[in-house]
């Protein structure tokens, strides 16, 4: 039996599979050392979005991306199967991380999903969705015990 490596609904896109691949690799050894390798994978006109912020161009992805990871210990991904209609993809993923100000360094770990759009082999589009207070919020040394108490309340 044959396992797909993404789902493809519509027409296929050669590209887009080969071009996930590497996005998938590109964010399981990224790291503050190796930003010069987005170009891999992104094009020089992305536009990113997530819910901590959005940037457009390769050179203010680079810096937003050398913010995001400078106190970072380890960070990966597992990725789920992709859901690929044409040039578009949507890739769940759990991501693994361990940051200086973030529980002591201790792991947590953030469900989201990734929608990219490819353009000549390359990302033009990528929106991540994942709930900033699972990653900031109730990690919080204070606020973040309340926080996680009203969801265990509601929930």
């Amino acid at each position: 039996m044959t396992i797909a490596p993404a789902i493809e609904v519509g027409h296929p896109n050669s590209a887009v599979p080969a071009t996930l691949e590497t996005f998938k690799a590109l964010f399981n050894q990224l790291d503050k050392g190796n930003l010069h390798t987005l170009s891999a994978v992104y094009s020089e006109d992305i536009r990113f979005q997530d819910p901590l912020g959005q940037v457009e161009g390769l050179d203010a992805l680079t810096h937003y991306f050398a913010s995001a990871y400078t106190n970072v210990i380890s960070c990966h991904f597992v990725f789920e199967e992709p859901v690929v209609q044409g040039t578009s993809a949507s890739i769940p993923w759990v991501m693994h991380l361990r940051h200086k100000r973030i529980r002591g360094g201790r792991e947590i770990q953030v469900a989201g999903i990734s929608h990219v759009v490819v353009k000549n082999g390359r990302i033009c589009y990528h929106r991540d969705y994942f709930d900033a207070g699972q990653l900031l919020y109730e990690n919080l040394p204070v606020i973040g015990g309340v926080i996680r108490w009203v969801k265990g309340y509601a929930g």
